[in-house]
């Protein structure tokens, strides 16, 4: 008998062992397949950061955790003129392990070559391939598209919401450069997008591959650019457009462009940054 109780209990050993090893096995494939690397990219707009100098950039990035960095000229994040000044920041930012992914907004007030080609000029100085632009007129865009194809960089026209004279909705810009070489294209400002009337993930599907950046904000209310709030505490379907640029296999960076508290922006920042991380993570991936 005391054999038969040894081998019921060796026999509940090992199945509770093969159990134990099997739900272990299990686990550890979850934890594997929830790690799988994000297909969003993360970034910041250097505008968040406006009352602050380029030192103060690289530490809140570092703080932050990003390596990625949609740099405009303002203050000294990267100047556009002198040429000097623009490598001296751009060697600052390596040195601290950040790639600049764009540079931006951008203006062309003139529809003139030598001022064109300046802009295009600055951008290869920075090492981007992708110009984010602030006002070009729907009559401008045929001679930026000459310095697109011969630099091989992308236009992103940024647009401003209602009260931008030319480019509200990302579909106006669509609308200009549908039939242009197709480096021409949108950088989505989500903010911008909802309070024009426009449906955000609706206009990231009809744009579609023109689609090179996205600058991410959050609102309590649609239709107040005032109502602004860090991402994650407002209305922004965040989740849908991480779903529908996943879907189509976007390419380019998810920029956070945080436009209050810019005397203390950190804390909405770190916010913004987190809650899209965690957003992330719910759907299985590891920013």
């Amino acid at each position: 008998m005391m054999a038969a109780i040894m081998s019921t209990t060796r026999r509940d050993f090992l199945r509770n062992s093969a159990i134990t090893a099997a739900l272990a096995s299990t686990s550890a494939h979850r934890l594997f397949a929830a790690a799988k690397p994000s297909p969003i990219r993360l970034g910041m707009c250097s505008y968040t950061f406006r009352d602050f100098d380029r030192a103060h950039v690289i530490q809140f990035m570092k703080e932050l955790k990003l390596t990625d960095l949609n740099a405009k000229d303002v203050k000294d994040h990267l100047p556009m003129t002198p040429p000097e000044a623009t490598q001296a920041a751009v060697a600052d930012y390596s040195a601290a392990g950040i790639k600049l992914t764009a540079i931006g907004a951008v203006y062309f007030p003139k529809n003139e070559d030598d001022d064109i080609r300046a802009k295009f000029d600055y951008a290869k100085r920075a090492g981007v391939k992708v110009i984010v632009a602030g006002d070009p007129t729907p009559e401008t865009l045929p001679r930026i598209e000459k310095f697109v194809k011969e630099y091989d960089i992308r236009l992103a026209i940024h647009n401003h919401g209602p009260e931008d004279k030319l480019w509200h909705s990302p579909l106006d810009v669509l609308k200009a450069v549908k039939d242009m070489d197709p480096r021409m294209g949108c950088c989505i400002d989500v903010g911008h997008t909802v309070r024009a009337g426009t449906d955000v993930v609706d206009a990231i599907k009809q744009v579609g591959p023109r689609l090179f950046d996205i600058h991410m904000k959050d609102l309590a209310d649609f239709s107040a650019k005032e109502s602004q709030m860090p991402v994650g505490e407002g209305k922004m379907p965040v989740r849908d457009i991480f779903k529908t640029l996943i879907a189509m296999k976007y390419q380019g960076y998810v920029d956070l462009e945080y436009e209050v508290h810019g005397d203390d922006p950190m804390p909405g920042a770190t916010k913004s940054i987190n809650y899209m991380r965690s957003v992330l993570s719910e759907m299985g991936y590891q920013e």
